[in-house]
């Protein structure tokens, strides 16, 4: 029976209406810097029954990627279920964000005026410096009011029976990784590092700790359920877990790959029915917004570039695209085509380094400066070894059925020119049918690259300077220090 139009708006605006299926509580959980390291994803040597009980129970997403392989500019995309490229939000960690233009409107605010209890909170369990946090993450690159986006931090908070939409942020495994106490040392010999990263020891450890941080993001995700479990509003609840970019490693965050793109996807709740369901065709993040509309019987606008993958017949699409601009003070321009079957990468700067010099990961990730001093030293793989060239390639192309780490470089192979002229004139279109503004110079508002760049540079000097190296370490001293962080070799004398 169809339900009359001024039923569904008394219903919109009843604070009793209670939550049904076509007007479902919903859930995000969202992982800082995490790529599909669970166990439900085949990964070993990490523990994270949560997660993996989230799969068994609902369906996990093979190839579910971020439209950025950065925090703010992924953020600001799926909140609003369109391409940062699209809406001028490309640039990561902008200086100064302005309000959103029209007709733009965030996920919470539609879902909020429509009748739900809009909620961001960090994890329960997350604290600094021994209190619990109760502001959480947003991080996107408009200007924006939480407390006009959200009714508050706990859902629970709720009239009765009002149907909620409570976003969780875990800061966890985004970076600094706390350094463990102990390695286990069988644990360590058993990481299976991808082959574009050098075995060594300090990398080795690095990559446990991430570990380490994966297992704390399934802790929370256990508290999470926990909790709604208490309130007896789970199996009434669609929970959504996934990243919003890849692991926080030298291929990975900022970077146009798999590494950097790829993040977990697991969906459960009422809606799902195939418990233990597997997803393979591609999925971006931006379909996450619509695909909430469309189960909460909302329409979903036309300026949306996402497609609703639950509630409607999965979308009918070969690919989906990924871009990469300015981050923080490494600027870049980099476009991305990914299908089920392949992963097309245009380079818009090649005269750039694959290692694009970043304040950030130069100060963050251990990896940086291993490479470069291993590279020196000639001891470094051929295809390692590639990733330090002064220039790159103006086109990238990786079979996933072959390498599924996205890593060897096809675009040159005479017989993949048929993919790689179908994937450049996908490119091409995408990038005139949705306004791509990543050609634009930045907004008069923001400062300039020069001034930007000038106080990164400041802020990376003052971070090794307080680490005790010289304002503008070499690599050799950068990897001194990392190594005795991850205790492979004593800590200095300390001064008298």
């Amino acid at each position: 029976m169809r339900i009359p139009h001024w039923l569904f708006f008394l219903a919109c605006i009843a604070p009793g209406f209670a939550a049904t299926p076509t007007r479902p509580n919903i859930v995000w959980i969202i992982a800082d810097d995490m790529s599909p390291d669970t166990g439900a994803y085949g990964y070993a040597g990490v523990k994270t029954p949560h997660l993996d009980r989230l799969a068994a129970e609902g369906r996990r997403y093979l190839n579910a990627y971020v439209s950025a392989p950065v925090c703010s500019s992924s953020r600001s995309a799926f909140i609003l279920g369109t391409y940062q490229t699209t809406t001028g939000l490309h640039a990561h960690d902008v200086e100064n964000p302005q309000p959103l233009a029209a007709p733009y409107r965030p996920l919470p605010a539609l879902l909020r005026e429509a009748g739900w209890f809009v909620t961001n909170a960090p994890a329960p369990g997350t604290a600094r410096n021994g209190r619990a946090l109760t502001r959480a993450k947003t991080h996107y690159n408009f200007a924006h009011d939480p407390a006009q986006m959200y009714d508050g931090n706990d859902w629970r908070k709720r009239a009765k029976g009002q149907p909620f939409f409570a976003q969780f942020q875990i800061a966890e495994p985004h970076r600094p990784f706390p350094v463990p106490e102990k390695f286990d040392e069988q644990a360590l010999r058993d990481i299976k590092l991808p082959p574009n990263y050098p075995d060594h020891p300090l990398m080795r450890r690095d990559w446990y700790a991430y570990l380490r941080s994966v297992e704390e993001v399934d802790r929370k995700v256990g508290r999470i359920l926990a909790e709604l479990e208490a309130e007896g509003v789970l199996q009434d609840t669609l929970v959504v877990f996934f990243g919003d970019n890849g692991r926080p490693m030298p291929w990975g965050k900022q970077w146009i790959s798999v590494e950097g793109l790829r993040v977990p996807l697991i969906v459960r709740g009422p809606t799902v029915t195939e418990k233990g369901g597997v997803e393979s065709r591609p999925v971006s993040m931006i379909d996450l917004a619509p695909t909430v509309l469309t189960l909460a019987g909302l329409p979903v606008p036309k300026w949306m570039e996402g497609r609703p993958i639950l509630g409607a017949p999965f979308p009918d699409r070969a690919v989906i695209f990924a871009a990469r601009d300015r981050c923080g003070d490494a600027q870049d321009r980099i476009r991305a085509v990914i299908s089920e079957t392949h992963l097309f990468v245009k380079n818009y700067d090649p005269q750039l380094p694959f290692l694009n010099w970043s304040s950030y990961k130069e100060t963050s990730y251990p990896g940086m400066a291993l490479l470069r001093v291993l590279g020196k030293a000639g001891t470094l793989s051929p295809l390692q070894a590639a990733f330090l060239a002064s220039g790159r390639r103006p086109i990238e192309l990786y079979d996933l059925r072959t390498d599924p780490l996205g890593v060897t470089n096809i675009a040159d192979d005479p017989r993949q020119a048929s993919v790689v002229a179908d994937l450049q004139r996908k490119l091409a279109a995408w990038v005139v049918a949705t306004g791509d503004r990543g050609a634009l110079p930045d907004p008069p508002t923001e400062p300039s690259l020069a001034e930007i760049q000038k106080s990164k540079r400041l802020d990376y000097q003052r971070a090794w300077k307080a680490r005790g190296l010289p304002a503008e370490p070499s690599d050799e001293e950068r990897l001194a220090w990392w190594e005795r962080s991850y205790r492979l070799s004593p800590p200095l004398p300390a001064k008298p």
